[in-house]
This record gives C-alpha cells, sequence and structure tokens, in this order.
C-alpha cells in the first residue's frame, strides 16, 4: 500500500482518468446521467442554513444502516439539516424514497482532490460521519485539514483489510486519525482499529440492530395477498450471481411436494433482471417480474421482484426467507431484517460480513445454516411443511432482533457531544 502523501500527489493528476472512467460507468448504468456532475463535486441544489451533519454511506446496505441514525438525529436535534452521500445508483434510489425530512442525498464526489475541494466548498459540513469501512484518502484528509469533527460509525474491517493496513501502519495511522471517534461494530473490530491508529475507540454494537423495520406500502401488499393466497411461499433474498439458480434448484426439488409453490427471488442488484428472467426461463420456469407491474398467477412459478426498496414487501409475503450473498464469497447480509418482520431465516456457509449475528442466531436456534442447493431444499421443505418449527425459528430470531435493538441509543449518545458543539442543540 503507497504512503498517503503518494496517494494524494497521484490522484491530483487522476481526473482524465476519472472522467474516463465516469463514462465507461454511465454505459453501464451504473451511474445517474442527470447527476453525474455530483461525481465530480459539483452539487445539484443549494447548501441549506443553519447546521449541515454530512453522513457517508458507501451503498445499500451501509445507506440502510443509516436510515435509523439520520431519523433520529433529525428528530433530536430540530436544527441540523443531513446530508447523505452515497456511491451506487441502487442506493440513491432508496434514499430518495425514505430520507425524512431537512435530509436530502447528493452522490459521494470521487476521490480526486479538486473534486473534494469543490465538494466542500459548496457544502461546508459542520461535523461528519462516516459508515462501516469505505475510507477515501483525500476525502477524509480534507476533512481533517478543515477542523470538521469526524466519527466512524459501525465500523467494520474485513481480515484481508487489516491484513493490509498492518503492512501499512503510517498510512492507516494518518487515515484513521482524521477521526475524532471510531464506533466498532464488535470488540474484536474495536480491537482491531486500535491496533492501527491512535484514536478513541468504542465498541457499542452493530448499528443494523437498530435498524427500523423495512417498510411496505400497504396498497401494493393488498394486491399482492390475494394473489399469492393459497400458494405455498418462500423468498430467496438480496440474491448475487449463482444464487438465484440455486433457488431454482430447490424450486425444481420442492414442486412435486408442493405443487402451489412459489419461488419469490428479490436480486441484489435489479439491473440483473433480465439477464435472471432469460436464465430461469431457459430452463422451462414461468416467471412474473415486479418491475413490469404483473401479479404472479396460478401459473407462475418464480416472481421475480426486481424492484428497489420493496424487500419489507416479500418478508411480510414469505413465511420461510433464505438470505443471499451467503453461498459465495460476498459475505451474507442482513439478518436482522427478516428477524423483524417474522420471516423463519435460512442462509448459506459464508456470512463473514456480519459472522456475529450468524453466530448469535445459531446458538440461540435463530436461523438455519445450509451448505449447498441441496441442504437449503431440504430446510425450506421442511419449514414449509411445519407451522410449528417455522413459529420456533422466527420467535428466536425476533429475540435475538430486540435484545440489540439499543444500539442506536448508545450511538447518539457517543455523537452528543459533538451534535451539542456544532449549534444542533437537542430539542
Amino acid at each position: 500500500m503507497v504512503a498517503l502523501p503518494a496517494y494524494r500527489m497521484t490522484s491530483a493528476l487522476a481526473a482524465p482518468v476519472l472522467n474516463r472512467l465516469l463514462r465507461r460507468r454511465l454505459r453501464q448504468g451504473k451511474e445517474d446521467p442527470a447527476r453525474i456532475d455530483e461525481r465530480r463535486g459539483i452539487a445539484s441544489r443549494s447548501r441549506p442554513d443553519g447546521p449541515l451533519v454530512w453522513l457517508h454511506a458507501a451503498s445499500v446496505g451501509e445507506s440502510q444502516s443509516a436510515l435509523a441514525l439520520v431519523e433520529r438525529l433529525t428528530a433530536v436535534y430540530p436544527k441540523v439539516s443531513v446530508l447523505v452521500t452515497t456511491g451506487t445508483v441502487t442506493s440513491a434510489q432508496l434514499m430518495e424514497a425514505r430520507l425524512p425530512a431537512r435530509c436530502f442525498h447528493q452522490f459521494a464526489p470521487m476521490d480526486c482532490p479538486g473534486w473534494v475541494a469543490r465538494f466542500f466548498e459548496h457544502w461546508r459540513p459542520d461535523a461528519a460521519l462516516w459508515m462501516e469501512s469505505e475510507l477515501w484518502p483525500n476525502l477524509l484528509t480534507a476533512v481533517r485539514d478543515r477542523g470538521v469533527p469526524a466519527a466512524l460509525i459501525n465500523g467494520r474491517l474485513s481480515p484481508r483489510s487489516y491484513t493490509r493496513w498492518r503492512k501499512a501502519p503510517g498510512f492507516a495511522r494518518a487515515l484513521l486519525g482524521c477521526f475524532d471517534l471510531i464506533l466498532a461494530q464488535s470488540d474484536e473490530q474495536a480491537e482491531w482499529f486500535r491496533a492501527l491508529g491512535p484514536v478513541a475507540v468504542e465498541c457499542v454494537g452493530n448499528l443494523k440492530f437498530s435498524a427500523l423495520p423495512l417498510s411496505a406500502d400497504a396498497s401494493d401488499l393488498s394486491a399482492l395477498r390475494p394473489a399469492v393466497a393459497g400458494r405455498t411461499v418462500w423468498l430467496a433474498a438480496s440474491t448475487h450471481e449463482g444464487e438465484e439458480a440455486i433457488a431454482a434448484d430447490v424450486h425444481e426439488t420442492l414442486r412435486a411436494a408442493h405443487p402451489s409453490l412459489l419461488t419469490m427471488i428479490a436480486p441484489r442488484h435489479p439491473a440483473r433482471a433480465d439477464a435472471i428472467a432469460t436464465r430461469l426461463r431457459d430452463r422451462g420456469f414461468r416467471v412474473a417480474r415486479r418491475s413490469r407491474g404483473i401479479l404472479p398467477t396460478t401459473e407462475d412459478d418464480i416472481y421475480l421482484a426486481d424492484t428497489m426498496g420493496e424487500l419489507g414487501l416479500f418478508y411480510r409475503l414469505a413465511p420461510v426467507a433464505m438470505i443471499g450473498g451467503s453461498f459465495g464469497d460476498v459475505g451474507g447480509h442482513n439478518l436482522m431484517e427478516p428477524a423483524q418482520l417474522g420471516c423463519a431465516i435460512l442462509h448459506g456457509p459464508d456470512m463473514k460480513k456480519t459472522q456475529a449475528v450468524a453466530d448469535e442466531m445459531a446458538q440461540t436456534g435463530g436461523a438455519i445454516q445450509c451448505a449447498d442447493a441441496a441442504s437449503l431444499a431440504d430446510n425450506v421443505g421442511k419449514l414449509l411443511q411445519d407451522t410449528e418449527r417455522r413459529h420456533v425459528l422466527a420467535t428466536a430470531a425476533k429475540a435475538v432482533a430486540d435484545r440489540h435493538s439499543g444500539v442506536i441509543d448508545r450511538v447518539c449518545e457517543r455523537l452528543a457531544p459533538t451534535l451539542d458543539r456544532i449549534g444542533g442543540t437537542a430539542s
């Protein structure tokens, strides 16, 4: 890993390269053409008057964790506005739909010094909160150089990142030293941060545990319930490449025993939906797509939930849910969301991003780990047949979620001195 000064010097010359990257991302549908200048630090709206807290959340997972914090901050500090930045189109869509009053979204500038400077000159944040693990050196050093109080919330390092950072201690100290406070997800993560840099580190728990239950539009729920009534329903949620095929294998295995089986698949990235639908149809499945405004019929095998921000709708319809990102090398997705909504939870062997949660779920009987597609099919089949077993599993998972719901209180308690100092006096 290069030293921080070398990184900053090199990135100062990177604008042409980053512009080419942005053009390629536009062609790939990974950027919003109407807002592409935000990635160059050019704001698309004016700065609100009064104290402004800047919260950066890289993508969908971090954004969902941040929503509970944003809602709490604006409720407690009525003079504060919140600027939320993310780097993906899907997270932007989520934020636009769910951010409360006095909060607004912009795309984060790419880490080019000139673009970063433009961002700061316009927004002039009074405090900076960063979520989890996306640490861009130019953005962070701009925070430090401008004297903006900063905290890393829900701090997390992968084992690979920790090992790399240990090999570049100067870089790690300089970057982590831009924070006044780090609130780590777990005791292990807290120890890793302490080993890397001289900064105040505390473990207050995982903010994902305090996230608000995923919402669902009442009219959409009313329309979908009768459409799936009488069907045996299960959900593969937040799936990645290869996991749709696993869900299809499960459907193929179980449909003889469950003739009314409806498999719902909600891909993590809806942009993949065309390819997913084609592969499923090539295998002989009848597929209805949510993005087409179509309700599933009794003739459909699979309902492809290829929309953004509607996962709460499908968790409310499916008594059994498999959590994606767990059959591969992604690290698994949020177990608390289905737990809050009463699902019996299944996942694959790879839950490293939320390993502590998965371990607690396993210890308390709140989730079942499945080694492969055959194991998943076996467990889905058993749960669909056994109402009492589903209830026991869902109740244990809900108890885990409830035990950890106070993380938001501890986070806000640690942030209160900073927010009071910038003039956002609590109501």
